[in-house]
């Protein structure tokens, strides 16, 4: 029997192997309780090119919590931001075998809008 955590890595390992295939840039979000993640990861894996968190300086001030739908969608602005000023126009979503609502639908909708596609 698997538990919760491993289901979600299961599903994310099955994106990631897709992602490797087509050889692109990855968009990948990690969130925990209190706070969410992102990073662009380079096609080969090894190199993270851009990344934003809640608990950015720059944000953290600006943010009572990390870890709900508007840190979320600060956090995709400031990624799609940074990656624009990498020269990163395209990636590939890797929602880490995340469910695509809530926080991770709020950020992924903010890096598109700051102009980011995927």
């Amino acid at each position: 029997m698997m538990n919760k955590k491993q289901m979600r890595l299961r599903r994310a390992r099955k994106t990631r192997a897709k992602i490797a295939e087509l050889k692109m840039v990855r968009l990948c979000i990690n969130r925990t309780g209190l706070h969410i993640y992102a990073q662009i990861i380079s096609p080969c894996g090894s190199r993270v090119l851009a990344s934003a968190s809640s608990l950015d300086s720059d944000l953290k001030a600006s943010l009572p919590n990390g870890g709900n739908v508007a840190a979320a969608a600060l956090v995709g602005k400031l990624v799609a931001e940074r990656a624009k000023k990498a020269g990163i126009e395209e990636v590939a979503f890797d929602r880490s075998g995340f469910k695509y609502h809530g926080r991770i639908k709020a950020l992924a909708e903010a890096a598109r809008e700051g102009g980011l596609r995927f």
